[in-house]
């Protein structure tokens, strides 16, 4: 867009401020310095100049300055040497520092030589984002620490907060002949109508956490500590982010900020099109709207995200287009139209220092303006706005979709739009939302529930109808809208994302397993619109850190349930992923053991933490977590559990150094159980794994947590072969990474040991068949028991492992590969396990209680496992089955 910055340097300024602005004429009477300054050395020299003001007061000082102030950011302005966010900084920066000394001033009336301590003013609004206006007010909320804040002996704490914000607010915006220094709004503080103009600290965190307004959200993205105690007021906005930015998207947020601007647009509708007279503020397509648009997308994302927690529109904009969230033209084109409509929205209140947002409705005072401006005329300024305004009107009007298109109350135009879908059977359909409509429903009695019900429900329609069996889908989304406590945020998440609605509707169809997670906690569905869901998993380190992150302030059983909600939700993704067809099966398996080891890390860590509070170290100690089966294999499923074996080693006799202190093996076998518990244990957020701890010495019987040294003599001397055959899948996850290797050293050394051949494959033999009889297959497609299935794959690799000594990897890939370079195994072997793995972890998901996939499914395993039909898998299944049976009865016949 065309540029509007003038041309004609620091004269023509001085000029058009001559000619068109009263108060800037007067300015430069009262204060030539200033102006002459201006005129030989520019902008920055004359706000220096400015600030430098001096006073007999400290109210006079800051009327100087204020005052000399507007007139050197007018003419930098004017000129062009000023950018917006250059001048609204300097109007901010000095708002702050009045605020700031008028406050000190308050407090040294009544206590002299107190300081600030326990008293906290926040700014909100423009100041609080540093955008604040060339005449405005500022939006402040006072609060106060009982316990802290100065006061005389006698005074009661309420009461002298009151009397030092009263006298604040006098020396800040009382006139006198010298002017004012800043007009104050106090009225965002909670329920402004019957609470006093300053708040207890802790009585304000209580009202954000329980009964404020949604509007207030939107406030509180630009609120910051300004003056006073910071560090207080920084206290108070941390304890309040969870009341500003939501974990849990809610789209509710664009509903709630519609809502506030239909007020606004209704209330100030005579200034709302663009003409004379036109509200740059709060009309259509006005700088309210482009703030509105710009929020909406922070509340939505950035309780996830927080890069984007920007208080500043100009700063928010590139945040957006960094994280996906916004089109880069769409915020330049709306980042050009903020800056043109404050910068004329300056140049009206420059007239007259009025706090005016008006374009002026006569044509000779428009024209007025428009020359202040630079430009010929009231119509040429009109006209300078005009693509900004029809751009900002358009995008914020399409920040809800048309709700035209909800569903009929009517049956037969019902119907008629149930068959426009593609719906055969539109009466069982029209039937499903009769009963959703009848106000039994538990997730559906509050009227936003039902209003985002409703405008989601053609949306979610609409893809279960492309789907391969609607009916099915149907059936069990019914089944999850009333199971929902409340469903209001999944509703407007899938009217918001129609593309999550298409994904919805295939886990409805396939994957009854994620269905149920969704029934229990519809917010893992939020996770979905994060592009990272659909990444490639990351490494059990950076899901520990990830896990990790934000909890240093935490209680212990809050990060037993931020781990929990994190880890559904990344366990939910991959589970997505796969049924979406987004990646490989095995890549999944990857994904939940990465998933699994970062959780033990995490969880550990903090159990470790929380332990050590009470019980101190044990000195040259140290636990080590040795995982097992598929998790240390790195091959887990959606359904498995975790087989873990703890670790310690200690000096003989050592004890912990705490103030109760244990002995190294009562310490850690203490510290043990503690992880088991923080890894297995439901809390308010649900469950998250089953841990199995048989595998370790003397199974049950034995103590939980063994001493490395009687580890390894326990395998050594005592062990049984299936035990041995266990630690070929074992990892060590948890530890030092001298610990870890000194484990690792340690199950090799085990592993290397020599055997009788004939004796282990005897072992094996008899191992596998008390298996198959205590365990038999649930089917013919039993993956994991049936006859040559993994198990029977399994038995085979490790047969081969231990009786030749080598391929000692706890990934059976890898081990296969050994052992087929050795000539000990065929080719084949590796493409079987792939392809039975692959089948497996779709299963867990298709069909977690077993058996066959329902024909509307069969097709979509067969496309996942890498073939083009359900025939065509079950082809390649039965080959490979016959093989490893027949591998498995050579190996143990040792032929």
């Amino acid at each position: 867009m065309k540029s509007t910055v003038p041309t004609d340097g620091r004269a023509g300024a001085i000029e058009r401020a001559t000619r068109f602005a009263p108060f800037l004429r007067d300015g430069m009477l009262a204060f030539p310095e200033i102006a002459n300054r201006f005129a030989t050395d520019g902008a920055d020299a004359a706000v220096g100049d400015a600030l430098a003001l001096g006073g007999a007061t400290v109210g006079e000082a800051l009327r100087h300055q204020r005052r000399a102030l507007a007139l050197s950011v007018a003419l930098g302005d004017l000129s062009g040497e000023l950018s917006l966010e250059r001048l609204t900084a300097a109007l901010s920066d000095f708002a702050d520092h009045a605020i700031h000394q008028a406050l000190g001033a308050a407090i040294d009336e009544r206590v002299p030589g107190a300081g600030t301590d326990g008293f906290t003013v926040l700014a909100l609004g423009k100041l609080g984002s540093r955008e604040l206006n060339y005449s405005s007010d500022v939006d402040l909320i006072l609060l106060f620490d009982p316990g802290v804040m100065p006061r005389r002996e006698r005074d009661d704490p309420s009461e002298a907060a009151v009397r030092i914000g009263r006298r604040l607010v006098e020396l800040l915006q009382q006139r006198t002949e010298h002017g004012y220094v800043a007009r104050v709004d106090l009225r965002l503080r909670p329920s402004p109508e019957v609470t006093p103009i300053v708040l207890p600290a802790e009585a304000a965190i209580s009202y954000y956490e329980s009964q404020a307004l949604p509007w207030e959200r939107a406030a509180f993205i630009r609120a910051r500590a300004c003056a006073g105690d910071i560090a207080l007021g920084e206290r108070f906005l941390g304890e309040i982010q969870p009341f500003i930015w939501r974990r849990v998207l809610d789209f509710g947020a664009i509903d709630e900020i519609r809502a506030i601007s239909s007020r606004i647009r209704d209330h100030y509708a005579q200034g709302a099109a663009l003409a004379p007279g036109y509200d740059l503020k709060r009309g259509l397509g006005g700088i309210r709207e482009v703030e509105f648009y710009t929020q909406v997308q922070q509340l939505i994302h950035g309780g996830r995200d927080p890069g984007l927690r920007q208080r500043a529109v100009l700063d928010a904009l590139p945040a957006l287009v960094a994280a996906d969230r916004l089109e880069a033209d769409v915020a330049e084109a709306l980042a050009d139209a903020y800056r043109r409509l404050r910068t004329v929205e300056h140049r009206v209140q420059m007239i007259d220092d009025q706090q005016t947002h008006r374009l002026p409705v006569a044509a000779d005072a428009l024209d007025g303006v428009a020359g202040l401006d630079g430009l010929a005329d009231g119509a040429a300024l009109i006209e300078s706005l005009r693509a900004h305004v029809d751009f900002v009107r358009e995008r914020f009007d399409g920040l809800s979709p048309d709700q035209g298109s909800q569903l009929s109350n009517d049956p037969d135009l019902l119907a008629d739009q149930l068959r426009a879908m593609g719906y055969a059977d539109t009466g069982q359909v029209a039937r499903m939302i009769a009963g959703w409509r009848s106000g039994q429903v538990r997730s559906l009695r509050s009227q936003p529930a039902r209003a985002a019900f409703e405008a989601m429900l053609p949306v979610l329609l609409a893809a279960i109808a492309e789907g391969p069996d609607p009916g099915h889908a149907l059936n069990r989304f019914s089944d999850i809208v009333e199971r929902l406590s409340s469903g209001v945020n999944l509703y407007r998440l899938l009217e918001a994302r129609p593309a999550l609605a298409a994904i919805l509707s295939q886990i409805l169809v396939h994957a009854p397993a994620l269905a149920e997670q969704l029934a229990r906690r519809p917010g893992l569905f939020d996770g979905l619109i994060d592009e990272s869901s659909f990444a490639a998993p990351p490494d059990a380190v950076t899901v520990a850190g990830k896990l990790a992150e934000g909890m240093t302030r935490a209680s212990y059983d809050e990060r037993l349930d931020r781990v929990r909600l994190l880890v559904g939700e990344r366990r939910f993704a991959l589970g997505v992923q796969l049924i979406a067809r987004h990646r490989d099966p095995l890549d999944i398996t990857l994904g939940y053991a990465a998933v699994a080891e970062g959780a033990i890390i995490a969880l550990t860590d903090a159990a470790r933490h929380e332990f050590e509070g009470a019980h101190g170290r044990v000195p040259g100690g140290e636990m080590m977590i040795l995982g097992l089966g598929r998790l240390g294999g790195m091959a887990l499923t959606h359904a498995s559990d975790l087989d873990l074996i703890f670790l310690f080693d200690a000096p003989d006799d050592a004890m912990s150094d705490g103030a109760k202190s244990l002995g190294a093996t009562d310490y850690f076998n203490r510290l043990a159980k503690r992880v088991v518990a923080a890894l297995s244990v439901a809390t308010a957020a649900g469950p998250l794994y089953d841990v199995d701890t048989r595998l370790r010495p003397q199974g049950e019987k034995g103590m939980l947590a063994v001493r490395l040294d009687a580890f390894e003599t326990y395998q050594r001397s005592e062990a049984w072969t299936w035990e041995h055959m266990a630690l070929l899948r074992a990892r060590p996850l948890y530890g030092t990474e001298a610990g870890r290797a000194k484990l690792a050293a340690t199950i090799e050394r085990v592993l290397k040991l020599e055997r009788d051949p004939a004796k282990v494959r005897a072992d094996a033999a008899k191992m596998r068949g008390d298996m198959a009889a205590h365990k038999p297959p649930a089917g013919p497609l039993d993956i994991k028991l049936g006859p040559g299935g993994l198990v029977d794959l399994e038995f085979a690799v490790h047969t081969l492992q231990l009786t030749h000594r080598i391929g000692f990897d706890s990934r059976l890939e890898v081990a296969i590969e050994a052992l087929h370079d050795a000539g000990l195994i065929e080719a084949e072997a590796d493409a079987d396990l792939r392809l039975l793995s692959r089948i497996l972890v779709t299963s867990r998901l298709v069909t977690p209680g077993g058996g066959l996939p329902l024909p509307q499914s069969q097709a979509l395993v067969a496309q996942v496992c890498g073939h083009p039909d359900w025939q065509s898998l079950l082809d390649a299944h039965d080959a490979a089955r016959q093989r490893i049976a027949e591998l498995w009865a050579k190996v143990k016949d040792g032929q």
